[in-house]
């Protein structure tokens, strides 16, 4: 009896290790199938656009089911497609993000041009002898003076050159000559050169003929 029970028990120990074998088998099956199908979901709704995810995301996920190595031949397909799909739409992020931040640099350049005092000048000038009202010529002409040291700031213009030396005009005053163009309304000079004091402020202005 004492031998028939230890090989009742011998055996029934082999089958029980089977069997959670079997049943470990079966587990792993399981999730391989399950893996395989979710990626083969995952990978068919990038490649046909089909998911709200981020680029970023779907190159997460695409590495994640990599990570899996299914070694399904479904999938392995479908990741070379998706691959060289989001490969593309990489590279065109890429460049989408190149142009905004040219623009972008551009766009801060143009800017920076704009509020340099030359520029300044030269499209007050042209907005005083356009002016509309006298109200609106006064207030362009009250702006543009608080670039100046001074409303007496010297405005010199050059009416020819030669041989490295400039010819002027009579020289007036930056308040003088505003006030010229808002009565004579024409702009026939250009912003040569100018000087500028520590503060920035404009000390002298040469002007030349257009």
């Amino acid at each position: 009896m004492l031998v028939l029970l230890a090989a009742f028990i011998t055996l029934g120990g082999t089958t029980s290790c089977k069997s959670k074998k079997k049943l470990a088998k079966e587990a792993a099956e399981a999730e391989y199938k399950a893996k395989v199908s979710e990626a083969v979901r995952d990978l068919t709704a990038i490649l046909n656009d089909e998911t709200v995810w981020t680029l970023e995301e779907k190159e997460n996920r695409v590495q994640t089911i990599k990570d899996w190595n299914l070694k399904n031949a479904e999938v392995d397909d479908l990741l070379f497609q998706v691959e060289k799909k989001l490969a593309r739409e990489r590279a065109q992020a890429n460049q989408k993000a190149e142009e905004e931040r040219r623009a972008a640099e551009e766009a801060a350049k143009a800017a920076e041009a704009a509020r340099q005092p030359k520029n300044v000048l030269e499209k007050n000038f042209a907005s005083i002898a356009s002016s509309t009202s006298t109200t609106q010529a006064n207030r362009i002409i009250n702006e543009t003076l608080t670039l100046f040291a001074s409303n007496n700031v010297p405005v010199l213009i050059i009416i020819s050159q030669a041989g490295g030396f400039n010819d002027y005009d009579r020289p007036t005053t930056i308040e003088d000559y505003l006030n010229y163009l808002k009565d004579q309304k024409v702009n026939r000079n250009s912003v040569y050169n100018l000087k500028l004091n520590d503060d920035g402020k404009i000390t002298e202005v040469e002007l030349i003929k257009k």
